[in-house]
C-alpha cells in the first residue's frame, strides 16, 4: 500500500485512474470526514476517473495514516506544535500535494473534510480550480450545546471496543442517525471499522477543534473569501449538518453553487449516486474546454 511522509508522519494514499484517450487528465483529490476514510469515496471516484485522475488519501490519524510521527522523528514534530486544528490538516493538504508535486487540483471534500477544504481553497487559491463541498455548512456558537457535544463525543470515542464490530445489526445502529436510504452492507461494516480504528487523540482532538467557538466564528468569514468556484451540496434530510446551514454558508459568496439532494442525509454521494454524480459531471465540466 503507497504511504507518502507529511510532515513527519505516515499517510495512505492511493490512486483510482482509468485508461484514456487524454494525454494528461486533471486531478480530482478527495476529503473524508471525522472518523472516516477515503475509501467510503471510491465509488464516487471510479464513477469520474474516465474524466479524471481520482486521488484519494486518509486524513493524518484516520483510516491507514498513521496519527502520529514514528519515534525517530517525534522530537523534532512535536517542537512544531502538530496539533488536530483543521489549520493544521490544512496545512497537511499543502504539503501532501507539494510533495506529489501536482499541477493545480480539483477538491471534493465532506463534512469535516470540507471544511479543511475550504480553509485550504482560501490560502492555496493558485492551486485548486474548482471545490465540491458536501454536508458543510456554518453554525452558532451555543456555549451548553457544544460543551454536551464534547462530553458526549468522548465517550463515543473512548468506548470503542473491537469486539463491537462483530455484534449482528451494530453497523446499521451505528449509521441510522446518517442515512436516510440504505446502503450497502459492506459500505456500513467499514464506516464502523474506520470509527473504531481511529487513533484517539486525533478523534478526540478533531472533535473539539472541528465543534467549537473558534469555528462558529472563522468558518463564516472564511466561505465569505471564496473565489474559486465551489458547489456545496447538502442532503435533504442531514441531522448532522442540516441542509440550512450549508444554504446560509453558500449565501456567504456569489462563487458558490448551493444544491440539496432529495431523500438522503449524511451521504447523498452513496444514498443517491446518480443523482449526486449528474450535479457533480455539471459543474466539473461547466467552463472547461
Amino acid at each position: 500500500m503507497p504511504y507518502i511522509n507529511v510532515r513527519g508522519v505516515e499517510h495512505y494514499y492511493e490512486w483510482v485512474r482509468k485508461p484514456s484517450t487524454i494525454r494528461e487528465k486533471p486531478v480530482i483529490v478527495f476529503i473524508h470526514g471525522w472518523a472516516g476514510s477515503a475509501r467510503y469515496w471510491k465509488t464516487t471516484a471510479y464513477a469520474l476517473a474516465e474524466d479524471f485522475d481520482c486521488l484519494l488519501y486518509d486524513l493524518r490519524g484516520f483510516g491507514r495514516s498513521r496519527g502520529k510521527p514514528s519515534v525517530r522523528e517525534e522530537s523534532e514534530i512535536v517542537q512544531k506544535n502538530l496539533t488536530y486544528e483543521l489549520e493544521e490538516y490544512t496545512e497537511d493538504l499543502g504539503a501532501f500535494l507539494e510533495k506529489l508535486q501536482l499541477p493545480p487540483v480539483y477538491i471534493a471534500a465532506h463534512s469535516m473534510g470540507a471544511s479543511i477544504a475550504t480553509l485550504f481553497v482560501n490560502r492555496y487559491q493558485k492551486q485548486v480550480e474548482k471545490a465540491i463541498l458536501t454536508c458543510s455548512g456554518i453554525f452558532e456558537y451555543d456555549e451548553k450545546a457544544f460543551a454536551a457535544f464534547h462530553k458526549f463525543g468522548g465517550y463515543v470515542v473512548k468506548f470503542r471496543p473491537q469486539w463491537l464490530g462483530k455484534i449482528p445489526f451494530v453497523d446499521r445502529m451505528f449509521m441510522a442517525r446518517f442515512l436516510y436510504r440504505s446502503i450497502p452492507s459492506a459500505e456500513r461494516q467499514a464506516f464502523l471499522q474506520d470509527f473504531l480504528q481511529a487513533d484517539y487523540d486525533a478523534a478526540l482532538g478533531t472533535i473539539f477543534t472541528s465543534v467549537s467557538e473558534k469555528q462558529a466564528l472563522m468558518m463564516p468569514q472564511e466561505f465569505a473569501k471564496l473565489t474559486v468556484p465551489t458547489l456545496l451540496i447538502a442532503g435533504e434530510h442531514d441531522k448532522i449538518i442540516p441542509a440550512e446551514m450549508g444554504r446560509q454558508a453558500a449565501e456567504m459568496s456569489d462563487n458558490v453553487k448551493f444544491v440539496v439532494v432529495p431523500n438522503t442525509a449524511h451521504f447523498p454521494m452513496l444514498e443517491d449516486a446518480d443523482t449526486y454524480l449528474e450535479l457533480v459531471r455539471e459543474f466539473l465540466t461547466l467552463g472547461r474546454v
